[in-house]
């Protein structure tokens, strides 16, 4: 761990967003320490120089944080979890997101969180005040098999806690679901996964899932994932390299009828495939005397 000074905290994100109706953009964290075997973060674009072995912690975020909300116009959805894990373990220790969640409660801004920590339940009480205006935490799970995660994600916990969390929240109201993203080609895309995925979903009291059925790869993170595919899954980098060569979108296989599958499971579960962003408040018009 290395403590940096950031400049800017917030970033805007192009709209519209799509995925989550975000409007701004906070990175309390560089790099992460969940070491996902896949993770795009790796990739030159990101100028990330030691990912897989260094975390760079923002000493001056909260300061940050609360200099810009004080001074932004417009109220949107604040979005953590881009580019690494707002809760991986040094969380636990340092709490600089659940302080910045209190800072986000105290002006009243929304929030969404994508995470693989269950350690977000220790922060239920906070995003409960925020929800009064809008707060959605979304789990990342690509597997339900705990083995398979451990190997993939070797430093997160694993989906049955990612599960539990999930439940937590969904209990005391919070709206939360799945980024069932990436489904990694030959290790995840099969009807078995994505079926216990949405199962244990419904059971966990999700809303929504929003999947991916493929990955990317692009430059340093597609070197990263062949080595660790060597170590880990013997010859399934060969599979790779003979499918996708060097292309960035590696499609799974069997992708329609997953997708099909897919559909067909949150109809019967009452699942949504889109998430509902948050939506700011009109003023009623008065009427006239």
């Amino acid at each position: 761990m290395k403590e940096i000074t950031a400049k800017v905290l917030l970033s805007s994100v192009k709209q519209p967003d799509t995925w989550f109706g975000l409007k701004y953009n906070m990175n309390l964290y560089i790099g992460c320490q969940h070491q996902c075997i896949y993770c795009d973060s790796r990739s030159e674009c990101y100028r990330i120089e030691d990912f897989n072995n260094e975390v760079l912690v923002k000493a001056n975020a909260l300061e940050l944080l609360r200099q810009e909300l004080a001074h932004k116009r417009i109220k949107g959805t604040i979005g953590t979890g881009s580019m690494n894990d707002p809760y991986m373990s040094l969380e636990k220790q340092l709490n600089v997101t659940g302080r910045a969640l209190q800072i986000i409660a105290e002006y009243r801004f929304p929030v969404h969180i994508i995470t693989k920590g269950d350690l977000v339940v220790r922060d239920v009480d906070i995003l409960s005040d925020i929800n009064r205006v809008y707060a959605a935490v979304s789990f990342t799970i690509t597997t339900a098999d705990d083995d398979l995660a451990k190997k993939l994600e070797p430093g997160a916990p694993s989906p049955t806690a990612r599960f539990q969390a999930m439940q937590a929240l969904a209990a005391r109201g919070i709206l939360t679901g799945i980024t069932m993203m990436p489904i990694l080609p030959y290790l995840e895309d099969n009807e078995a996964n994505i079926t216990a995925i949405i199962s244990r979903a419904h059971d966990a009291g999700a809303s929504y899932i929003l999947p991916g059925f493929g990955m990317t790869l692009r430059d340093r993170q597609r070197d990263y994932y062949y080595h660790k595919l060597d170590k880990l899954f013997p010859g399934l980098s060969h599979e790779y390299e003979r499918r996708f060569g060097t292309q960035y979108d590696c499609v799974a296989n069997q992708s329609r009828q997953l997708q099909q599958l897919f559909r067909r499971l949150c109809e019967r579960y009452g699942i949504a495939t889109r998430l509902k962003p948050y939506q700011p408040e009109t003023p009623s018009q008065l009427g006239l005397w």
